[in-house]
């Protein structure tokens, strides 16, 4: 090891669970997602946040699936911590998952961390068989009733 005192957070070592053999969706610990509050929720902002070192297994093949992800959100009340994010998005290396099923899942957990106004996850993933393979889920919230 190159930094022998060095200590791994909590974190690391929640994402770090899913190395080595492979795992399902449902073994993702979404309790590694943070949330910092944001201080200025009268004021609707666009976050967007790039990854181009997201993989994943191909649950078909096998095989590694590579991907440039983007989320963009408008938050209400909450951040994403940006560290806990990298560990969580690092948590899929060695998940079998599907291309449109991981956007979804991102997607579905982002909203239940952060219950932003609007949240978009994209996945560019790269081309495999001659094929490019693009997926987008969105989620926007409902107006909420006053009264």
């Amino acid at each position: 090891m190159i930094y022998k005192n060095r200590k791994e957070s909590s974190l690391e070592k929640k994402a770090k669970k899913t190395v080595g053999p492979l795992f399902g969706a449902q073994d993702i610990d979404t309790t590694i997602l943070q949330t910092i509050t944001y201080q200025y929720p009268r004021r609707k902002i666009n976050v967007e946040l790039t990854s181009q070192e997201f993989s994943c297994v191909c649950p078909f093949s096998g095989l590694p699936d590579f991907a440039y992800l983007t989320i963009q959100y408008v938050p209400r009340k909450k951040l994403i911590e940006l560290k806990s994010l990298k560990y969580y998005l690092y948590a899929f290396r060695n998940v079998k998952i599907y291309n449109e099923h991981v956007v979804n899942k991102i997607l579905e957990d982002l909203r239940k961390a952060l219950d932003p106004y609007e949240l978009t996850v994209t996945g560019e993933f790269t081309v495999r068989g001659g094929i490019k393979n693009k997926v987008s889920a969105q989620y926007r919230a409902k107006k909420r009733q006053k009264g």
